[in-house]
């Protein structure tokens, strides 16, 4: 990105010719696959509707970023891998990425300040204004002008999830779960958590199989539950309002096995499946099954697995109404392994709703996996809670673009199940040189690369479709 004139650096061999190098190399790109994730944005409209949650006080006579082209800036720099705001200082010369962001003069050739010419991007001044204006921002603030609606970024995460659904599904299962952020400064909300053994923001995740429907920041002081009725009223209702008479199940651990939510599942017709910490009184409830799984493992020397089912309500009342317990018996070479859910399906045989219903939430804990390691949304490093919940959202926002890319146009692919790590490094980082002419800019990848023919392919899959409505 950056050119510069440097003495030559020779580098000795075994051959017959010196290996010299410079940095002389024009205008050279690290990210020529982002076109992929350009092409996904044109037929899904991920990153507009995002930027509309955002509204823009400034004064439009001295703006050289709009919103949207802020907004795509950021999201392309974490889905390639930027991180931190101060690597946009050098990001900003890129013209590839300020073609992805939506700018014309992608060289910087016009821009108004002679200090920015030659840089058509936004530096980290100007794009932390979308994370740390304050949600009562007016015309008259004097900084911080770019305020998020932080309701309409929530509505749009379920949207994203509708418009992608070429009709009606048999049955959504909303996935559930919590995980810590770690903090490592004073921020606001910052609290000890003694699971973790540190101290941690406690966000809670809510899937679609891979789609992400809700990022929620939270305390760590509190129930891992806690908040979560009111965001599964809210998915749900959004729901509905398109597919009245949808089939939905609530899927989660031990950890949402609260009864105010089973209470609300069951008066709004919602299934549920949740883990169910074992006590006492259940396992007296399995006892045969577990001598008789013992027996087995020892005649056979291999894991035993039995199921049983049965009603059931706790001693000090807190569950408002007996309900079905389904309970695994199971004996491994570690010893015993008992495992109890508690749900509303009915009609569900018992081993299938343990090992190939439940058992399936663990997928969820991949995506929550691939959001924070591969797109950064434990980066809520800055002071205040809602600046790291706008944090969360960007991440969020970028997983939702990858995912896009995922389905649409890796589908068919030996790259359709990758992870968001993978694809960037097999499929968007790929070296290229930039050139820019009067009617075309030329990104001119590497020849060699060994992605050629299956970014060729993605390109087919994505070009074949037709833009989402939204």
């Amino acid at each position: 990105m950056t050119e510069c004139t440097q003495t030559n650096f020779t580098f000795a061999t075994e051959f017959r010719r010196e290996v010299v190098a410079n940095f002389d190399g024009g205008t050279i790109t690290t990210d020529g696959g982002s076109l992929l994730l350009h092409r996904t944005e044109q037929k899904t409209g991920i990153l507009r509707q995002f930027a509309d949650c955002f509204q823009d006080y400034r004064n439009p006579t001295r703006v050289d970023h709009s919103v949207g082209e802020l907004v795509r800036q950021r999201v392309y720099g974490l889905a390639l891998g930027y991180e931190d705001l101060n690597d946009h200082d050098q990001l900003r010369a890129d013209p590839l990425l300020a073609m992805l962001s939506g700018k014309d003069d992608v060289e910087g050739k016009d821009r108004r300040r002679q200090r920015d010419r030659g840089k058509a991007g936004a530096g980290k001044s100007t794009l932390n204004r979308l994370e740390l204006t304050p949600a009562d921002a007016s015309e008259k603030s004097r900084y911080k002008k770019i305020a998020l609606d932080t309701k309409a970024v929530d509505d749009l995460m379920v949207d994203l999830y509708i418009q992608r659904q070429p009709r009606q599904p048999k049955r959504i299962v909303l996935d559930l779960d919590a995980t810590d952020d770690r903090l490592h400064g004073n921020q606001e909300g910052r609290f000890y958590h003694g699971y973790y053994g540190d101290y941690c923001y406690l966000p809670l995740y809510i899937f679609i199989g891979e789609t992400l429907v809700c990022a929620r920041l939270r305390e760590s002081n509190q129930d891992a539950s806690a908040g979560s009725v009111e965001e599964v009223e809210r998915i749900v209702g959004r729901l509905r309002r398109v597919w009245p008479e949808v089939e939905i199940v609530l899927r989660a651990d031990s950890g949402f096995c609260r009864d105010e939510l089973m209470s609300w599942c069951e008066e709004h017709q919602v299934d549920y499946a949740f883990g169910f910490s074992q006590n006492p009184r259940l396992l007296k409830r399995i006892r045969r099954q577990m001598q008789k799984a013992q027996r087995r493992h020892a005649e056979t020397g291999k894991p035993a697995r039995l199921f049983h089912q049965f009603r059931y309500r706790t001693l000090k009342k807190s569950w408002s109404k007996k309900r079905r317990v389904v309970a695994k018996a199971e004996c491994l070479d570690k010893g015993k392994n008992p495992r109890f859910v508690v749900t509303s399906l009915t009609k569900m045989e018992v081993r299938s709703l343990y090992e190939d219903f439940y058992c399936a939430r663990g997928e969820m804990e991949n995506r929550i996996k691939e959001q924070q390691l591969d797109l950064f949304a434990d980066r809520t490093s800055t002071a205040l809670m809602r600046s790291n919940q706008i944090r969360l959202y960007f991440s969020s926002i970028a997983y939702c673009l990858m995912q896009a890319l995922r389905e649409l146009g890796l589908k068919g692919t030996k790259m359709a199940k990758a992870q968001c790590g993978t694809i960037r490094v097999r499929l968007l980082k790929i070296g290229a040189r930039v050139r820019v002419t009067v009617r075309k800019m030329w990104i001119l990848m590497a020849t060699g690369h060994p992605a050629g023919d299956l970014f060729a392919q993605i390109y087919a899959n994505l070009q074949r479709l037709e833009p989402l409505r939204c």
